[in-house]
C-alpha cells in the first residue's frame, strides 16, 4: 500500500521545525549572552547569581505571553531555560 503525503501535513511539519531551528538560535543566542554577563560580572566582582532579576524575568515573561502557553507553562519553561543555560555557560 503506497502512503500519499498529506500537504497539510507536511506544510506543518516543516513550519514546526523551523519554529524549533529558531528555538535552538535563540537559545544559542542566550547561552552566548549569559556567558558574556557572567565574564563581565566575575571581572567586576559582582554576584553572579541574581534572584530578583529572575523572579522579575518570570514576572515580565508571564505578563508578555498571549499564550496559548499557559502561566505554570511560562514557569516550567523559564526554569528549564534557566536551568539549561546555565549548565551550558558552566562547560564553556
Amino acid at each position: 500500500m503506497t502512503v500519499h503525503a498529506d500537504p497539510v501535513v507536511t506544510g506543518l511539519r516543516e513550519e514546526i521545525a523551523a519554529l524549533d531551528a529558531q528555538l535552538v538560535a535563540t537559545i544559542n543566542a542566550r547561552i552566548k549572552a549569559v556567558d558574556k554577563l557572567h565574564r563581565h560580572k566575575r571581572l567586576h566582582d559582582i554576584p553572579v547569581l541574581d534572584p530578583n532579576r529572575e523572579a522579575w524575568l518570570a514576572e515580565h515573561l508571564r505578563s508578555v505571553n498571549k499564550g496559548p502557553l499557559s502561566d505554570h507553562g511560562v514557569h516550567e519553561l523559564l526554569a528549564f531555560v534557566l536551568g539549561l543555560v546555565k549548565r551550558e555557560v558552566a562547560r564553556a
